[in-house]
């Protein structure tokens, strides 16, 4: 089953942590053996991993604060360091792009082009004259910015959509140049909404990840495009701010919008902490309790996905105990099926809810 995970911070990993995801994740972890911190040693995502899991297209971001809290490596004094940083991520997805190993979506075509050349390789691994051996083509990226802080005003918008950008979220943790985000109670700034104008006009996807519950409903109630919560989960199950409520989804769901599931211990399970909660409580059945959690809420599988958000400054010591590399995101289906999920659904939350999003945003006319 193909996947596509709405949330990865793949070029943040490898500039601002050192990871050359061209290796493998063993490789990293021996090189990364000695180093003190969370997820060091522990990582989940490379290149040879997304393949082997069969991750066709992910959301990959851009991510720099500026919120004058400064914090190593994510959070900078200025809105311009943080364009800096931003724009070196994405220099090292083109990077990549020109030696072959991805491939930048930013339109329908080359959305439909990339997929159907994705489904064709996985439909002749099923063939036994084909050679085990067969390389998948590259990875597909849409271009994701997880806090806008990198912006330098609303009128530069238009400039990242020209460079690729495909979806924004306004903010990520505090207090951004933009609005309130996890751990705030503040709302949406004037330049949020002046930004959430360009935004429409451009054609740019919302993500709602990270906002505050004012700014939440600020962004809704100005925002008439298309919306999404790349990697968020359900606050019936893990109570607390950072995932959104039955009221919150609603407004989602109505607005024909994807919640993509994050795979982050402790928006899993209530009372989960980095330590001392034992790893084996937390499995991919949770993940997929969130995921079940979506669809009955909305009463159908229309608006659950993947939204992994591995390697999110965390590692395996903060992952579902059964899950090594991300590659084992294939269980999920099988416990999707177990559950009674029909092969339809399983298929629209592992890759199909994405793309439709995508396709609706990019065509809207179609």
């Amino acid at each position: 089953m193909l996947i596509v995970d709405g949330h990865l911070d793949l070029a943040w990993n490898a500039l601002q942590w050192g990871r050359d995801l061209r290796r493998s994740v063993y490789t990293i972890r021996a090189h990364e053996h000695g180093l003190v911190g969370p997820g060091r040693g522990q990582g989940t995502v490379a290149l040879p991993e997304l393949r082997k899991g069969g991750v066709a297209v992910c959301f990959a971001t851009v991510l720099a604060r500026a919120t004058g809290c400064p914090v190593p490596n994510l959070d900078f004094r200025s809105a311009s360091q943080a364009h800096g940083i931003a724009q070196g991520q994405l220099a090292y997805y083109r990077a990549l792009a020109h030696d072959g190993l991805l491939r930048i979506i930013t339109d329908v075509e080359t959305l439909d082009r990339h997929w159907a050349e994705w489904s064709h390789w996985d439909a002749a691994l099923t063939d036994s004259t084909t050679p085990a051996d067969l390389a998948p083509p590259p990875l597909g990226i849409v271009l994701s910015m997880e806090g806008a802080d990198p912006i330098l005003d609303p009128s530069q918008l238009a400039q990242w959509w020209e460079q690729g950008l495909r979806v924004m979220g306004l903010v990520h943790y505090g207090e951004g140049r933009y609005g309130g985000g996890t751990g705030s109670e503040l709302g949406l700034q004037p330049a949020g909404l002046h930004l959430l104008k360009e935004a429409e006009q451009l054609g740019i996807i919302l993500d709602l990840s990270h906002l505050s519950d004012p700014a939440f409903w600020d962004a809704l109630s100005h925002f008439n495009g298309a919306v999404i919560a790349s990697h968020n989960n359900c606050r019936a199950l893990v109570p607390h701010q950072r995932q959104f409520s039955d009221a919150q989804l609603h407004a989602i769901f109505e607005r024909d919008g994807v919640v993509g599931v994050a795979c982050d211990a402790w928006m899993l399970k209530l009372g989960w902490t980095t330590g001392h909660t034992p790893p084996e409580s937390v499995s991919l059945s949770d993940v997929a309790d969130h995921i079940d959690c979506l669809c009955q809420i909305a009463g159908n599988s229309r608006h659950a996905a993947i939204g992994s958000d591995l390697d999110g400054g965390f590692g395996r010591e903060q992952c579902p105990h059964d899950l090594d590399t991300i590659a084992d995101l294939q269980a999920l289906g099988e416990i999707l099926q177990m559950r009674g999920y029909s092969d339809a659904d399983i298929a629209a939350i592992m890759h199909g809810n994405w793309l439709r999003v995508l396709r609706q945003s990019w065509r809207p006319d179609a």
